[in-house]
């Protein structure tokens, strides 16, 4: 389906998130426990949310 590819990605992996941001996956986790990223749990499944991430990097994040 072509428009998929267009699609801009509201939530990512913690891997994906330690990726964008250059840090280990403990290191995400830490943020996660301190409130500085955010995220949601789809069954067992539990992402960071793309602007969450965004924030940090820009240094905007609480």
């Amino acid at each position: 389906m072509m428009w998929r590819a267009n699609v801009e990605r509201l939530l990512v992996s913690i891997p994906d998130a330690g990726t964008m941001l250059g840090l280990g996956r403990s290191k995400i986790y830490e943020l996660l426990t301190e409130g500085r990223l955010e995220s949601v749990t789809i069954g067992r499944r539990r992402l960071i949310r793309l602007d969450s991430v965004r924030l940090l990097a820009r240094g905007e994040a609480a």
